[in-house]
């Protein structure tokens, strides 16, 4: 219990009440080795009777930890908002840090200006490591990572200089490609012949390897591959209404369309009903993520299922393992790459 005068017990208290030094109970507090069982149990009971609180900011001194980890989506605020993807990532990666002790710090981009802001703060011994993710072309982030020393994880296939050859590079991602042979495979096999694709910003590599998927699946069956069957969405159900519309006019004939992204295929479905195009009767449609607006959308969404939780939480546990804040199994500490699957609605 507190004293009568309501100040925090100390470290000095709490030894004197376990009846050890206070560098025992200093290094049962912040995690150090060399303290048997029983000692460390004794020391771990007088904190709870004594209400002690360790002061983190001189922890972080001892263990020069600070017990966070800074998220950066280098996207803007509106975005990152209104697009379920990002929650669902944060979901899973806030659930892997807060099981181990680990505080969230959420930094996001709306301007240039942004990234010296966020390159001070992550070369200011603020947080432990880094989680990055959205990243655009030729982005200084990862530069920005390298130049602090902070450990980092990335998620999506980076693609800057040199990412290839670096052997302790870490990122987490689904194989996009693969998963987008298998949206316009399944179209092939509805007897669709005119597919469309609309895609994401073609600076990031999510998108492009799905725009290399689409032309992987059309060169394997021989159907035919136009420019005109190409628009650009912007991965928002804004771009994907705009580009249903710019592809309807283009090439009015088309008969189904693979939409990178579910926000940009629920875009496409209002674009087709406004214009009385039947689904999938008249334009098939096939989105990507399976987040939980594909099986709302009307018709419900055939989609690729990459599980968004689960990669932000695997991010999370490959930083945690690199800072040596998660128990590391036998197996190496490499890039993930999962496997989508396609899931069958009524839109195809």
């Amino acid at each position: 219990m507190h004293g009568a005068s309501g100040s925090r017990p100390t470290l000095e208290a709490v030894a004197a009440h376990a009846g050890v030094s206070r560098a025992t109970v200093s290094r049962v507090v912040n995690g150090g080795a060399g303290v048997r069982g029983p000692v460390r149990e004794k020391v771990q009971r007088s904190v709870e009777a004594l209400g002690y609180i360790p002061n983190s900011a001189a922890r972080s001194l001892v263990t020069r930890r600070t017990g966070a980890v800074a998220v950066v989506i280098a996207e803007p605020e509106t975005r990152v908002f209104s697009d379920p993807f990002f929650a669902q990532q944060l979901r899973g990666i806030s659930r892997e840090l807060a099981a181990h002790d680990t505080q969230l710090l959420l930094m996001l981009l709306e301007q240039r200006k942004d990234y010296e802001r966020i390159g001070r703060y992550l070369a200011g011994g603020h947080v432990d490591g880094a989680l990055m993710f959205s990243l655009h072309g030729e982005d200084p982030l990862p530069g920005m990572a390298a130049a602090s020393g902070l450990p980092t994880v990335f998620g999506g296939r980076p693609d800057w200089p040199g990412a290839e050859d670096d052997p302790g590079l870490l990122y987490v991602d689904t194989d996009n490609r693969a998963g987008a042979r298998l949206a316009v495979e399944h179209l092939l096999e509805r007897g669709r012949r005119r597919i469309a694709v609309i895609t994401g910003p073609l600076d990031q590599t999510s998108a492009l390897d799905r725009l290399y998927g689409y032309g992987d699946a059309l060169a394997a069956s021989g159907a035919e591959s136009d420019a005109a069957l190409v628009a650009h969405g912007g991965f928002t159900a804004e771009g994907g209404e705009r580009a249903m519309g710019q592809l309807l006019e283009r090439v009015p004939e088309l008969d189904a369309v693979f939409a990178g992204n579910d926000l940009m295929a629920s875009g496409a479905l209002r674009a087709l009903r406004a214009r009385g195009r039947s689904v999938p009767g008249d334009v098939a449609v096939v989105g990507y993520d399976d987040l939980e607006t594909a099986s709302w959308a009307e018709p419900p969404l055939t989609t690729v299922r990459q599980d968004v939780e689960e990669m932000g939480r695997m991010m999370a546990a490959l930083l945690l393992r690199r800072l040596g804040l998660a128990p590391t199994p036998h197996s190496p500490l490499t890039p993930v790459v999962t496997g989508p699957r396609l899931v069958v609605r009524a839109s195809t």
